[in-house]
């Protein structure tokens, strides 16, 4: 069997909302979204910021629904400030095809349309 590494999910251009050296690691992601993009709690994340090229990898927590919240933690939150734009994606291990899931938010991180 071959396994490709494939993208599964993708928010596209979310903006910061804060960043927090002090808690310890991970990215908070308002709940809607996560529902939105196909996201797990706890699943790996590949985080690209927009504004200045950092990448990181982190693990998803649950935010308030429809608060909007994208919020980098830990080590990580010295790669953004709030305002940047960020890519937050996650691939699968696969033997088949899939359809991944992305979507597009607007400046206050609301749902905008399926990618």
């Amino acid at each position: 069997m071959r396994l490709l590494t494939l993208l599964k999910s993708k928010i596209h251009r979310a903006t910061v909302t804060e960043a927090n050296v002090d808690y310890i690691g991970s990215i908070t992601i308002d709940r809607d979204l996560i529902d939105h993009a196909g996201l797990l709690l706890n699943e790996l994340v590949h985080v690209w910021n927009v504004d200045n090229g950092e990448r990181f990898e982190t693990y998803v927590l649950e935010g308030e629904r429809g608060s909007g919240m994208i919020r980098v933690n830990g080590a990580a939150a010295h790669r953004v400030d709030v305002g940047h734009r960020v890519i937050i994606t996650s691939f699968v291990l696969t033997d088949e095809p899939i359809e991944p899931k992305a979507i597009l938010v607007d400046e206050k991180n609301r749902y905008v349309r399926d990618l």
